[in-house]
C-alpha cells in the first residue's frame, strides 16, 4: 500500500456503507494472521517496542492543548520524561524533560509558564530550552550555559496533532501522510484523563479497529444503533480508518449522492500506527495514546475535543456524547481486553488468529513487524 494514498471521501464511504447493507456485506481483507502469543508477554519484545516508539514520530497531543504561547504538557512517553512546549514565537518546542544540572524533571503535568525552574536548585530555562539561570552561579565558574540547555527532541504538527520522534538518528517521516485534518483549529478541548490498565497495548489497538465484535462485545450499547460486522476498513500508508455506521445512514438511499451528508451517520476510527487512536464521532473527536508501561501494562492517555465554534449548547451537546462513550462502550472494550490479558498465561493459545474481518489488525501487525525488523537494521525506512 503507498505511504500517499489518502482515504476516500465522506460521499463514496457513503455509498460503500449503502451497497453493504443492501448486499449483506462488509470489507474483507486478503489475508489471516496468526500473532504470536508470546509477543504480548515477552519481555524482550516489549523492550524492541519501547525503542520503536522512539524512533517513530508518534502523538503526543492534540494542538489545541498548546494554543497559547507558554502552554505545555509535560508526560513521559516511551519511558521517556518529554516536554512540548509553546515558545512565545508561536513555535511548538519539545525536549527531554531533564534538567541538565542534576537531572530532575523541570515541569509537570499541563499548563502555562514563563520560564521552567527546576524544584531540586532552581536552574531555570526559557520557552527555547535555553538555561537562563543558576543559582548561586559562582559554584560553577566553568559552566557554559550555552551547552546546557534543555535537551530538544524533534517536533511536528499534523492533522491537528502534535508528534515527537525522540531518536535524534532516526529519518525524517511526515507523519501526516495520507491523513486528513483530524482535529481542526476551531475545536475546543473539553476533556483529558489518563488511566492505566492491566492490558497489552496492542490488545487495545486491536479491540478498536474492527467492527466483527459489535453485536457480542456490545449488545445494549452500540450495536441498537449499529450493524453487526458492517465496516469500510481502508489504509493510507501505516494508518488505518474504519468505519462504523449508525443505522441511520440508510435514511440517505433515497437522498441524491452530491447531497448527502454523513455526519452523525458514522463512527470513523483512525489508527495513527502504531500506538494512537483519534475517533470521530457526531460532536466530538477522542485521540487516545497508548503508553506501554510493561508487557501486561498500558497508560491510557485521552484528549476529547468539541465539534464547535465555542458555542455553549455545543459545548454541553459533545460532552454529553462523550459521557456515553466513556460511561458505557468504553468499559465493555475494558473489560473485553482485560480478559484476554488474563488468559496470556494460559496456554491455551500459541496464537491468536485475525481473519478476513480484522483486515485493519492484520495490516498493523504486518507492518510492526516489518518496521522492528528494519529499525534493528538500522534502516533507512521505517
Amino acid at each position: 500500500m503507498s505511504a500517499t494514498q489518502s482515504f476516500m471521501d465522506d460521499q463514496a464511504v457513503i455509498e460503500r456503507v449503502l451497497s453493504h447493507v443492501q448486499d449483506g456485506t462488509t470489507d474483507r481483507g486478503d489475508e489471516v494472521w496468526r500473532e504470536p502469543v508470546e509477543n504480548y508477554r515477552s519481555e524482550d519484545r516489549f523492550r524492541r517496542e519501547l525503542a520503536l516508539l522512539r524512533r517513530l514520530p508518534v502523538p503526543f497531543c492534540p494542538s489545541a492543548a498548546l494554543r497559547q504561547p507558554g502552554s505545555y504538557v509535560a508526560r513521559t512517553a516511551a519511558g521517556v520524561p518529554l516536554l512540548v512546549v509553546r515558545g512565545q514565537d508561536g513555535t511548538l518546542r519539545a525536549f527531554r524533560n531533564v534538567c541538565r544540572h542534576r537531572g530532575a524533571e523541570v515541569a509537570s503535568g499541563t499548563g502555562c509558564a514563563r520560564t521552567f525552574v527546576c524544584p531540586y536548585h532552581g536552574w531555570t530555562y526559557g520557552l527555547d530550552g535555553r538555561l537562563e539561570r543558576v543559582h548561586q552561579e559562582t559554584g560553577f565558574p566553568d559552566l557554559d550555559k550555552d551547552t546546557h540547555g534543555l535537551v530538544p527532541v524533534r517536533v511536528q504538527e499534523r492533522s491537528g496533532i502534535v508528534f515527537v520522534t525522540q531518536d535524534p538518528s532516526a529519518p525524517e517521516r511526515d507523519p501526516g501522510e495520507g491523513l486528513p485534518e483530524l482535529i481542526g483549529p476551531d475545536q475546543d478541548l473539553i476533556a483529558a484523563h489518563d488511566n492505566e490498565a492491566d492490558i497489552n497495548w496492542k490488545v487495545s489497538i486491536e479491540g478498536s479497529i474492527e467492527g466483527y465484535h459489535i453485536r457480542f462485545g456490545h449488545p445494549d450499547t452500540f450495536y441498537p444503533y449499529g450493524y453487526d460486522n458492517v465496516n469500510v476498513v481502508e489504509h493510507a500508508g501505516l494508518n488505518s480508518r474504519v468505519t462504523f455506521p449508525f443505522r441511520r445512514i440508510e435514511k440517505l438511499k433515497e437522498v441524491p449522492p452530491a447531497e448527502r451528508r454523513i455526519d452523525g451517520r458514522v463512527t470513523y476510527v483512525y489508527h495513527l500506527f502504531p500506538n494512537s487512536l483519534v475517533t470521530v464521532l457526531s460532536h466530538h473527536t477522542i485521540l487516545v495514546v497508548l503508553e506501554p508501561l510493561g508487557p501486561g501494562r498500558t497508560r491510557n492517555i485521552a484528549y476529547s475535543l468539541a465539534h464547535t465554534d465555542g458555542e455553549a449548547t455545543s459545548i454541553e451537546t459533545a460532552k454529553r456524547d462523550a459521557a456515553f462513550v466513556t460511561q458505557t462502550g468504553a468499559p465493555e472494550d475494558r473489560a473485553l481486553a482485560e480478559s484476554i490479558q488474563r488468559t496470556m498465561d494460559s496456554e491455551a493459545n500459541e496464537f491468536f488468529t485475525f481473519g478476513h474481518f480484522e483486515s485493519a489488525i492484520v495490516h498493523f501487525h504486518r507492518n510492526l513487524e516489518a518496521a522492528l525488523a528494519e529499525a534493528e537494521r538500522g534502516g533507512e525506512k521505517t
